[in-house]
């Protein structure tokens, strides 16, 4: 991973694999507001484990949730 980083000219200190993983569920639940979406490739069990994951409300997260069809 830091041979990649540094290659395309990044800062490897500041990226691993847990960064990447991060974002890319981040720019999914941006995308679709969807937190189911963004559950099953972070391999969360529980819609809980996501809403703590991003640090969003949980009765936040349960509106968005109910008001989005998967």
């Amino acid at each position: 991973m830091k041979a990649w980083v540094t290659e395309i000219g990044l800062d490897a200190s500041i990226y691993g694999t847990h960064t990447m993983r991060r974002t890319k569920a981040s720019l999914i639940y941006r995308r679709t507001k969807n937190l189911r979406a963004v559950q099953l490739p972070l391999d969360h069990m529980r819609l809980e484990s996501t809403v703590r994951y991003f640090g969003i409300e949980v009765d936040n997260a349960l509106e968005m949730t109910e008001q989005t069809e998967v």
